[in-house]
């Protein structure tokens, strides 16, 4: 007998990007309506400090002064802040990491599809300053989705 993992689906662009409120790597409560009238720009993560998530990671902070002001930058893993906190100081982060330990943000935003699942799937979107999803990717190459992310923000300012 054979067993399919159920596959997280990326939300549709167009869509309201669901609410959270998720502790971040410094202990504060982070919510989606923090951010109302600003564009978001989220990202998930599989675990903190392994090397695709720390190239990933310092992209978005190397991007994050050319992507301007009005744009907040959130990386999310299933990590607890400890861990994300370790990882934020050793690479200087200068946007938070949300500690999504229920999974229920990644579950909301289709990075996962269970409760118990051991990592998120890799997924960035764009909010826009409406909370509408702009942007969705299900990220298969970490530095043309830096790339591409940053593209799409900077054409659609």
């Amino acid at each position: 007998m054979i067993f399919f993992k159920k596959k997280p689906k990326l939300l549709k662009v167009g869509t309201p990007a669901p609410a959270f409120s998720v502790k971040d790597h410094e202990g504060n409560r982070v919510s989606l309506s923090d951010f109302q009238g600003q564009r978001v720009l989220i990202y998930f993560y599989p675990k903190a400090d392994t090397p695709g998530c720390t190239i990933e990671t310092k992209g978005f902070c190397a991007k994050r002064a050319d992507l301007g002001e009005g744009l907040a930058i959130l990386g999310v893993s299933f990590d607890d802040a400890a861990a994300n906190k370790a990882f934020a100081e050793k690479y200087d982060v200068n946007f938070p990491l949300l500690c999504d330990t229920s999974r229920a943000m990644g579950i909301a935003y289709g990075a996962a599809t269970r409760a118990d699942a051991e990592y998120p799937e890799r997924v960035t979107y764009v909010i826009d300053r409406d909370g509408v999803v702009e942007y969705a990717e299900k990220v298969t190459d970490i530095e043309a989705h830096i790339h591409a992310a940053a593209a799409h923000l900077m054409d659609d300012a």
